[in-house]
Parts: C-alpha cells; sequence; structure tokens
C-alpha cells in the first residue's frame, strides 16, 4: 500500500515525508483494517514531523483524523460490520487498568498508544485500530468534513468543557485554525458569545462568518471581560494576553498538545481564583458525546483538500497559517 513515511523528524520545509510502498497491517485480536478514504491534517502532526513531540516510534505514518471503511476483522472483532464506516482518532488504545483508566479518566492512561505518533497512522491507504477505539460516522458528514472531526472537532469540545462555560457567557478564543471553526460552532449552538483573536485577518471573517461577537488581533483586548477562554494556538506568549481578559475566577483552557515557553507574568494575573488548565487528548466519551452534537447542528467544516502525494505542502501550508478552516488529504474513493 500506498503510505507517506516519516523516517526521521525534520522541517517540513525539507518535505520529510516520503511517499512509498508498505505492507498492508494485518488485524491482530479485536483489530480492524481499514481502507483509508480520508485524513485530516493537523497541528499535531506538524509537531510530530519536526519533532517537537520527541520521536516514540521511527519510522512512522503520521495522521489521526482517519475516516475510512472495514475491510477485515481480526479474531474477535465483532463491533463494526466489514463495510461500515468509520473514524479512528489520536487517542488509539489505553491499558484499562491504570489509577486514571479505573478513574474515567483514560485520556490520562499511563499506558496508552497515540495514532500517527506511537503507532502508525492515517497518511495510508489502510489503518488497523482496536474495535474498542473506534468511531461510527454519522451519515450527515462526507469523509472530508468527518475527518477533522476526529481530532479538532473532539479536543476543541473537551475544551468547551472543560472552559466550564454556561449559556449567555463571553468566551474567548485566541488562534482560529480547525479546532475553533469547529468549537464556534457548538459554542453558538449553545448560546455562548464568541469573541475571536487571531492574527490573520482572513481567519477573523471566517470567525465573524460562523457567529463571533467581535475580532481582533492575536494580543488585543476584547471589548468585554470574559468567562473563560481557550488557547488554541501553541505560542506561549498568548497566555498573559488571555488571563488579562478574563474576569475574576476566569477560566483559560490551554488546548495544544505542545506549546512554546509562557513568559513569566504578573501574579495579578492569576490571582481573584482565574484558572490554568491544559486538555490532554480525549475520552472515547467526548468524541462519542461530540458526534452526536456535531451532527444535530449540524457542524459545517471549511476544508481544503490536497492527495496523499501532498502531504508535505499540506503541513507546509498548516505552518504558515494558509489553510482557512481543515485541511484534509484524500486517500481514496
Amino acid at each position: 500500500m500506498k503510505a507517506c513515511l516519516l523516517k526521521a523528524p525534520a522541517r517540513i520545509e525539507t518535505n520529510p515525508l516520503q511517499l512509498t510502498d508498505v505492507p498492508v497491517p494485518n488485524p491482530r485480536s479485536g483489530e480492524m483494517l481499514v481502507r483509508v478514504r480520508a485524513c485530516g491534517v493537523c497541528r499535531t502532526d506538524l509537531h510530530v514531523t519536526e519533532g517537537e513531540l520527541p520521536p516514540l516510534k521511527s519510522p512512522v505514518i503520521p495522521g489521526h483524523q482517519v475516516v475510512g471503511v472495514v475491510e477485515k476483522l481480526g479474531e474477535g472483532a465483532h463491533r463494526y460490520a466489514v463495510g461500515a464506516r468509520v473514524g479512528v482518532a489520536w487517542l488509539h488504545h489505553t491499558d484499562g487498568v491504570c489509577e486514571y483508566c479505573q478513574r474515567g479518566e483514560e485520556n490520562l492512561c499511563d499506558n496508552p498508544t497515540f495514532t500517527g505518533y506511537t503507532v502508525d497512522g492515517g497518511y495510508a491507504e489502510h489503518i488497523v485500530a482496536p474495535e474498542d477505539f473506534v468511531y461510527a460516522i454519522p451519515e450527515a458528514f462526507a469523509d472530508e468534513q468527518a475527518a477533522p472531526l476526529l481530532c479538532a472537532g473532539i479536543i476543541g469540545f473537551r475544551c468547551l468543557r472543560l472552559s466550564a462555560i454556561k449559556p449567555g457567557g463571553r468566551l474567548g478564543f485566541y488562534g482560529f485554525g480547525a479546532a475553533a471553526h469547529i468549537a464556534i460552532q457548538v459554542a453558538r449552538h449553545w448560546n455562548v458569545m464568541v469573541y475571536a483573536s487571531t492574527r490573520d485577518a482572513r481567519h477573523q471573517k471566517l470567525a465573524m462568518e460562523l457567529g463571533a461577537a467581535w475580532t481582533g488581533g492575536t494580543l488585543d483586548a476584547p471589548p468585554e471581560k470574559l468567562d473563560a477562554a481557550i488557547v488554541f494556538a501553541p505560542a506561549g506568549e498568548i497566555v498573559p494576553a488571555a488571563l488579562a481578559a478574563l474576569r475574576k475566577g476566569g477560566v483559560l483552557v490551554l488546548g495544544g498538545i505542545h506549546m512554546s515557553a509562557i513568559p513569566s507574568f504578573s501574579y495579578d494575573l492569576l490571582y481573584q481564583e482565574r484558572v490554568i488548565r491544559s486538555v490532554a487528548n480525549n475520552t472515547r466519551q467526548d468524541g462519542e458525546d461530540f458526534l452526536r452534537v456535531a451532527a444535530e447542528i449540524p457542524v459545517r467544516m471549511h476544508t481544503q483538500v490536497f492527495p496523499l502525494s501532498e502531504a508535505n505542502r499540506a503541513l507546509n501550508a498548516l505552518k504558515n497559517d494558509a489553510i482557512e478552516g481543515a485541511a484534509v488529504l484524500r486517500v481514496s474513493g
């Protein structure tokens, strides 16, 4: 099968992903083989490719927003029939026995595996995945629309939950890429007012089209104090500005798996019971709940589609903020 293989991390400008032939994987007990139709391009893929996340498997096939069709079942796998359309997300498997899994916090599992990072992912014509960590894809979404829901959507949804925002509340978004442009649709569905701070005028325009109450530059102060804010951009220098925008008792959620260094800031920005919390991965329940809400709304994605052979170009565009909405690789029909 064709796959984009990363043999060693390197700057994306050097085109480190190599389109090559690799063997089709064989599903083991409890797993399924999925023929990939589409795979979303995520900033985490860029962090893996450029080595900002330390290599844990080499070589590796990136990609963790996978939509495809079940082609073969491993022994004992029965949750989905051959031919079913399914999705594979970042959280590939957990041990189920550590203290975090036992408390229902599987996103914090001590021994997890991650799609496209510690196991091969969806920048390929086939992928294997444990059936218990695979999602049914709502019929409301075409393949290219569904792919970004599986990370940008699910993580954005978890960020919204952890922000504790309530209907009628004021919520700040810092950065307006794939996750934010999905999350704003959920927030507006919940009657939340969104204030979007982003450096790109195109992204500001998209935020307004999707119902933002205000847009401004990345570090601009919104016109009102915020009940909560989410930093989607992987830029630590945003954190002090976002804290300054919060009301007393406000919550700041950091939505990325990687972020540049956060500069020192005055304790006054954190005082009065403001809270900073990070988001780590997601639970399967997050995914199930989000896909149900997304279909109810229904969420609509702005996508830019690339062939599998142009995965390097897609990641280059993502790095340079040249994607409006989400980038998606079309792998097969």
